[in-house]
């Protein structure tokens, strides 16, 4: 059983993860892989709404996906986006990433192998890793102007639609944790995290919402 002071804690970090951007035209979208299909799902509508007019999912497999995603999550990702209307021309596929730097790294290359000019990207990804992309792309990719995107649904949608509630906490805490170890290790952007964040997610850990720390 989750406690009402562990929700109000997830919830500060819910809120702090999402960068709010307005998702606008961009060269190219970069679907990041994840357990979460509806990565994809976001993905593909904003294609139909001419956002980007080129896709690139990036992921392998890891120990969340792969019973759910066995041939890669970026595989996984290209049939959902295809089942939506997505034509398979605007497409591509990178199936090595297995951290947020390489999907940044390995959709870079792609790219670039392909001779594709880039300005700008809109990094989609599950609502609680906006900000870890975000810092991540920028740090590794300068000199591209990046917009962050994933569902708009709130928390607790969020956690019915994936139906394991401790997952999503403890990734939620996983998430804030690289925030604050990261930038040291050279990976990311840093940015100024309030008291408040630090203190939810230093009660979270204490509650034993710990399975994704590092």
């Amino acid at each position: 059983m989750i406690s009402e002071q562990a929700w109000a804690d997830a919830q500060v970090l819910w809120d702090f993860q999402k960068m709010n951007h307005e998702p606008k035209p961009c060269s190219v979208g970069i679907g990041l892989g994840s357990h979460d299909l509806g990565v994809a799902d976001v993905t593909a509508d904003l294609y139909h709404r001419s956002m980007f007019p080129l896709i690139v999912f990036t992921g392998a497999m890891s120990r969340t996906t792969a019973d759910r995603m066995p041939r890669g999550e970026a595989e996984h990702y290209r049939d959902r986006a295809l089942e939506l209307g997505v034509p398979a021309s605007a497409i591509l596929v990178e199936p090595n990433a297995r951290n947020t730097g390489e999907n940044i790294r390995f959709s870079r290359g792609l790219l670039t192998d392909r001779g594709i000019e880039v300005s700008s990207a809109l990094l989609v990804s599950k609502p609680y890793e906006e900000r870890r992309a975000y810092a991540t792309a920028r740090h590794l990719w300068p000199g591209i102007e990046f917009v962050s995107a994933s569902a708009r649904v709130p928390l607790a949608k969020y956690v019915d639609l994936i139906g394991d509630p401790k997952l999503v906490l403890d990734m939620l805490v996983g998430a804030q944790q690289r925030l604050l170890i990261y930038p040291d290790q050279g990976f990311m952007l840093r940015q100024e995290i309030p008291t408040a964040v630090t203190a939810s997610y230093e009660r979270l850990c204490s509650w034993g919402f710990t399975s994704r720390l590092l």
